[in-house]
């Protein structure tokens, strides 16, 4: 068990200060993304290639259902529920690994694009690859998360780095939202 030293108003004045620092990172990656979103719509236009819409589906499920799981484990953690918590937490890094090895493993080799070849591998690549590292980086971050829960370092009063990790979590997954139809949906099939 690791002796806390601030105070509850201190805190509460560095959770402040870490909310802020966690809404400007969160901005700046909406940029990021907004400006790969919109590098599809202009290189792509009125069209898509050909994907697997089942599997697309499926991993979509997949990380959406995560999201839910993640909640659960706020939730769990804020009413000090350490059990409901890491079982959450069991299955958000469960589903987004799914997703991971998904995208990675079976819809790349499938798509039958290459990033060298033309505008619909490099977008397909640029998108699908930048959110899966994303979602590795949050399972990492869940994964520092579980093993800190599991040592006991959270408390519903203290629990800052599980919320920050729900907020990404949760970014990624809308992030995902507006990828899916933009790459297997929206626009007829070149």
């Amino acid at each position: 068990m690791t002796v806390i030293t601030q105070t509850l108003s201190e805190y509460k004045t560095q959770l402040l200060r870490n909310r802020l620092g966690l809404w400007i990172f969160i901005l700046s990656e909406t940029f990021l993304f907004g400006g790969i979103l919109i590098s599809r719509i202009y290189l792509w236009g009125g069209t898509r290639p050909h994907l697997e819409q089942g599997l697309a589906f499926v991993l979509t499920s997949a990380l959406l259902t995560s999201s839910f799981f993640m909640n659960r484990a706020e939730t769990a953690v804020a009413l000090g529920n350490i059990k409901e918590f890491k079982r959450g937490l069991q299955w958000t890094m469960a589903l987004g690994t799914l997703f991971l090895i998904g995208v990675v493993a079976l819809e790349w080799p499938a798509s039958g694009l290459k990033a060298s070849t033309d505008a619909y591998g490099a977008v397909f690549y640029l998108m699908t690859g930048m959110h899966a590292f994303h979602v590795l980086t949050g399972i990492i971050f869940l994964a520092i998360i579980y093993r800190n829960g599991k040592n006991g370092l959270y408390t519903p009063e203290r629990h800052w780095a599980v919320e920050a990790a729900a907020v990404y979590w949760h970014f990624v997954d809308v992030v995902w939202i507006f990828f899916y139809p933009a790459i297997y949906l929206i626009g007829t099939i070149a």
